[in-house]
């Protein structure tokens, strides 16, 4: 069975999973950001109390098709930007397509309906939060950023930052102003 949790896109939220689901006996096969296999079906008395202990520590147990949906986009977009070596050299969008086996354009709907904004700006946010993250780490420098996001060019990058920043990315990292947003208020 695969329990689906909402707000779970860390690799600490990843261990907190796995010792709440060991503290109520639960025997957990896989945990992966946004869900949980687990060996056999929760009882309601555990999934109650999962669930309470879960949103202890900010995490929500879902049982919504759409929301679940909308996670698995969402951690889709998370673990290849913000988790993988080197985004893929295809469109987000097929990688986003194949990697949950549906249409695009169907994932692109339910998204845009639920969240209010479509899968291409949040993976935006997404990229450019990750550009932030990046220049303050100063290991890279832009064309080695750019080339790690997927960006066509350096200008591009540099454009798509100004417009969603205000601000270039050679004057961020002078400001040295660490204004990441966390993953979940994206």
């Amino acid at each position: 069975m695969i329990l689906y949790i909402k707000y779970m896109v860390s690799l600490r939220c990843k261990m907190l999973v796995k010792e709440e689901l060991k503290k109520l006996g639960i025997r957990c096969i896989s945990v992966d950001l946004g869900e949980a296999q687990i060996a056999q079906p929760l009882t309601p008395e555990q999934q109650e109390e999962l669930r309470e202990n879960l949103l202890n520590w900010g995490l929500e147990l879902m049982d919504d098709r759409k929301s679940i949906l909308i996670e698995r986009i969402k951690t889709t977009i998370i673990e290849l930007i913000h988790y993988s070596e080197e985004a893929p050299r295809i469109n987000y969008s097929d990688y986003i397509s194949n990697k949950l086996n549906l249409d695009y354009t169907y994932l692109s709907n339910v998204f845009s309906e639920v969240t209010g904004t479509t899968i291409q700006q949040y993976t935006i946010s997404n990229k450019i939060e990750r550009v932030k993250e990046l220049l303050l780490y100063e290991e890279l420098n832009i064309k080695e950023i750019a080339y790690k996001l997927n960006y066509s060019s350096v200008a591009h990058l540099c454009n798509q930052f100004k417009k969603v920043t205000g601000l270039t990315p050679t004057y961020y990292k002078k400001l040295k102003i660490k204004r990441i947003r966390t993953i979940e208020s994206l």
